[in-house]
């Protein structure tokens, strides 16, 4: 029997039968894997509190017929505090969506592990702007699974380009000013400029930016068609954000 140990959030639960979960890990060691986790609804079973969704923590599995079990974990942070704020909570879920849905099973990437982590702990700080933590997560995303996007040069003529105001989906990113405008979203220059800069920086570096809500509306739409384009399902995480928001707005 195959026994491994890793470190691991989980991403999402399903409860089956009358006391086991599903439980899916992004793990550091075995990338984003399945398991179960037997008689993890009973309050008394040592699995309990460290099988809910944003877990994070250390998990001992064996590989079962189909699935991986968890026979023990410890628990590093449960971040079940990120549950009583709405913002908190929509945004902790979308990044575990988007890891979903990003990433196959068993694809390895030690790299995005650490962007998770870093990513909860910086929604807890509600010391960065969470949108724009959010459009630097998705270009690490992107950048992690093979869909890297380019703004250093034009994408249709390959020149070098120090701005540019017009993104284009068909060739995943900027074209320059003499370039032919096709299949894409004319973007304020300052969008162009944020694109780039946040692809480079490291989250912990996200408090630095500041940017204003015309440059987030043109982020969120370029990268919300970016990641729509690419992978098998969206996201719908913040699309419920958006509809609770603009429906108490609507009741005032």
């Amino acid at each position: 029997m195959s026994i491994f140990k890793t470190r691991a959030i989980i991403i999402k639960t399903q409860d089956i039968k009358e006391s086991d979960k599903l439980v899916w890990l992004f793990t550091e060691k075995l990338g984003k894997v399945s398991t179960i986790a037997r008689g993890a609804k009973r309050s008394r079973n040592s699995l309990f509190s460290t099988t809910l969704q944003f877990c994070y923590g250390d998990y001992v599995l064996y590989k079962g017929k189909s699935l991986y079990v968890i026979n023990e974990s410890i628990l590093i942070d449960s971040f079940q505090d990120l549950l009583d704020d709405l913002n908190d909570l929509t945004y902790a879920s979308y990044f575990c969506e988007l890891i979903d849905i990003a990433m196959s099973d068993g694809e390895k990437s030690e790299e995005m592990f650490k962007q998770l982590v870093t990513a909860f702990y910086l929604i807890r700080s509600h010391a960065v702007d969470i949108e724009i933590l959010a459009r630097s997560f998705e270009l690490k995303i992107l950048q992690a699974t093979g869909y890297e996007l380019n703004f250093d040069y034009c994408c249709i003529c390959r020149k070098k380009m120090a701005s540019f105001n017009y993104f284009s989906f068909q060739y995943s990113g900027g074209v320059c000013d003499k370039c032919k405008k096709i299949n894409g979203l004319h973007i304020d220059y300052a969008t162009g400029s944020a694109l780039k800069y946040l692809s480079k920086i490291s989250l912990e570096n996200v408090y630095k930016v500041v940017l204003s809500d015309k440059v987030k509306k043109e982020l969120y739409k370029v990268l919300n068609l970016v990641i729509s384009q690419n992978y098998f399902r969206k996201p719908k995480s913040l699309d419920t954000l958006r509809y609770l928001k603009n429906f108490e707005k609507n009741k005032i």
